[in-house]
């Protein structure tokens, strides 16, 4: 499947979007703040709907199951990184932002281990979840003080951060769990042969 097919193009726009989303964190206004949240919204949304457009049209490619987890993973964590750089984050959120970021990086280089064995890895219901719920997260602490005023925005955001790590670490230990039930099991050798 080409680079160009919808679905690709799709993931390749929530790479391409992440540059504007962090150059709205040095501009100042609430404009650019709802600005950032509409951009990262919009590439979120475009993460479930490349995966549901490439299935339903059997454009399914190589290139997109490359492409697809690097954007997710490019455009959480950078997000993350601006929102704590830029002390929209609190000393007690920075904990669970680095929990998912921690996450990220294990299951990645898990599937990366199991995708040499030629084991795929699913997404699982509950993973699913943790992802819209850290989506939502990130996109109201992008809002912050820019928010209503009659609503605790950054409060709201960080408990749904702190809800998210904790869904992250529950789905973390159960790809953790099923990558080493393929790790322990024996390899068969190729027989070797003296000359």
């Amino acid at each position: 499947m080409p680079l160009t097919s919808l679905p690709n193009l799709l993931t390749l726009s929530r790479i391409l979007v992440i540059p504007v989303v962090i150059g709205s964190f040095y501009v100042s206004g609430d404009y650019a703040r709802w600005f950032a949240c509409a951009l990262f919204s919009a590439a979120a949304v475009t993460d479930w709907l490349d995966g549901h457009m490439a299935r339903r049209w059997q454009q399914q490619s190589e290139i997109g199951r490359f492409l697809d987890p690097i954007a997710d993973k490019l455009l959480v964590s950078a997000t993350l990184f601006m929102l704590t750089t830029f002390g929209r984050l609190s000393a007690h959120a920075v904990l669970p932002a680095l929990v998912i970021l921690c996450r990220e990086i294990l299951v990645s280089g898990l599937r990366e281990y199991l995708a040499g064995l030629r084991v795929g890895m699913p997404v699982s219901r509950l993973a699913k979840w943790k992802t819209v719920i850290q989506m939502v997260a990130i996109g109201v602490l992008i809002v912050g003080d820019a928010g209503p005023g009659f609503l605790p925005v950054a409060a709201i955001g960080e408990t749904l951060l702190w809800i998210a790590a904790l869904l992250t670490l529950v789905t973390g230990y159960d790809y953790l769990q099923a990558g080493f039930r393929h790790m322990a099991r024996p390899r068969r050798l190729k027989s070797q042969h003296l000359a």
